[in-house]
């Protein structure tokens, strides 16, 4: 992502969400769909995008393209973030 992914905060969901929006890859397809556990409603969904909200409770999640490979890079952000 020439990327500036080395100068984010990778454990600030925020900062991370705010990132990937910032290059245009929010909408950008994960190469790897992953199933993410929400924290804030307990519901399971699949995460196909760079950023992607859980469709139960709008919790937002993201993660960079460059460390999208590892389910644990992907960060909540806060719902309707």
């Amino acid at each position: 992502m020439s990327c500036g992914c080395g100068s984010v905060n990778k454990r600030d969901g925020r900062d991370v969400v705010d990132l990937v929006r910032s290059k245009g890859k929010a909408d950008l397809p994960l190469r790897t769909p992953h199933d993410i556990d929400c924290d804030n409603c307990n519901e399971t969904f699949t995460m196909t995008t760079h950023v992607d909200k859980c469709p139960t409770c709008n919790m937002v999640f993201g993660v960079t393209p460059c460390s999208s490979h590892d389910k644990e890079n992907i960060l909540a952000a806060g719902v309707n973030y």
